[in-house]
């Protein structure tokens, strides 16, 4: 701003005809839970083999030093919100909130932030083959919670859920952790929105969307926000036939609060959230809605209200560009998480700067041909 005082000993950074944003939120991603994808013991998106659901904590599973880190900080993605996997259970588990520092010891933003889970055809698979399975499902748990720990005194098993799952429950039936649903058909999210009538206190997310736009005016006026990928624009399953290159636009015009993300290779390329609003803004979307989209937008919506805004008071995550973030050949010059700049360095730029100009006057003997 104009006119700050500058406390004595600061440091002074000119950004002469430089950008300068709030630090980028990636709002769904699972950066920090694996590796390599296809090796187990490095991927802890999903527990496929356990007992729970509801009651798993990925932030237990988060690895701030995982090489993923570094490749996310550099394209200005200062935090991450990240969500377990569904696996055998609708309820994938808590997710959290973390930034990006790779600070093993600070890292973790909010631990338990929300709970996960999935309808429509995910949904549908993993309750016994229908929607209607789901739903019932669903329904079972929140009544099992609403019933606890009453029920599990007397050795009731529950509807849907294990007593520690029950009990993981509770936060989310009071209103006090978000519900973050995936769906995308345009039926089932008229469900999500009879199901929030139904259940006014549950603070209920929606991620996927993608015909949304198709009952845009509904999830309005139900308050739901949903975090969506612009660039989602293909019928990939028969649950998205609708899906449009327009669908954010349509949302953001109706009123819904709107997310993006990058939904793809979710693990690594959480950094590809500024090409999605990119792609949302040469569709329709304002700039300025696209770029709350990645910063204020999903710090509201996560109830992260000391960032996504550059504020008197919030944490001193913010960007430098060398032009319009949302430019595909921009880059960064400087990240700031919590006022300390980071560095610019991943695994990827020391291979790069490593052979990018080697000597090949002298060749390994494993070279010679």
């Amino acid at each position: 701003g104009a006119g700050i005082p500058v406390p004595a000993g600061a440091t002074t950074v000119d950004a002469s005809g430089k950008w300068i944003t709030p630090g980028i939120i990636a709002s769904f991603s699972r950066v920090g839970l694996v590796e390599v994808p296809a090796e187990d013991s490095t991927n802890d998106t999903s527990a496929g083999g356990s007992k729970f659901s509801v009651a798993l904590d990925a932030s237990k599973s988060f690895n701030p030093a995982a090489t993923p880190i570094d490749v996310t900080r550099i394209e200005g993605v200062t935090r991450v919100i990240v969500a377990p996997n569904a696996s055998s259970s609708l309820f994938a588990g808590r997710g959290f909130a973390a930034d990006t520092s790779g600070d093993l010891r600070t890292s973790m933003t909010a631990p338990r932030l929300f709970q996960f889970m999935v309808l429509g055809e995910s949904g549908a698979g993993r309750s016994g083959g229908s929607r209607d399975s789901a739903w019932r499902y669903l329904n079972g748990a929140l009544l099992d919670a609403r019933t606890f720990p009453a029920r599990y005194l007397t050795h009731d098993l529950g509807d849907s859920l294990r007593r520690a799952d029950a009990e993981a429950l509770q936060p989310v039936i009071r209103g006090e952790m978000p519900l973050v649903i995936q769906a995308n058909r345009a039926s089932d999210l008229l469900e999500i929105v009879r199901f929030k009538e139904a259940n006014q206190r549950l603070n209920i997310v929606i991620v996927g969307a993608v015909e949304g736009w198709m009952v845009a005016e509904d999830l309005a006026e139900a308050g739901i926000p949903v975090i969506v990928d612009p660039f989602n624009n293909l019928p990939a399953s028969f649950e998205k036939l609708g899906a449009t290159m327009h669908n954010a636009e349509r949302l953001i015009e109706a009123g819904v609060q709107t997310a993006f993300m990058h939904f793809e290779d979710d693990g690594h390329q959480a950094r590809l959230v500024l090409q999605s609003a990119g792609i949302a803004v040469a569709n329709g979307v304002d700039f300025d809605d696209a770029m709350m989209a990645i910063t204020s937008v999903p710090a509201s919506i996560f109830g992260l209200s000391d960032l996504g805004s550059l504020a008197p008071g919030n944490r001193a995550d913010l960007v430098i560009w060398d032009g319009d973030p949302l430019e595909v050949m921009t880059t960064t010059e400087a990240v700031y998480i919590d006022g300390v700049e980071q560095s610019l360095e991943s695994r990827q730029t020391k291979l790069r700067d490593r052979y990018l100009n080697a000597d090949l006057t002298e060749k390994p003997a494993a070279f010679e041909r």
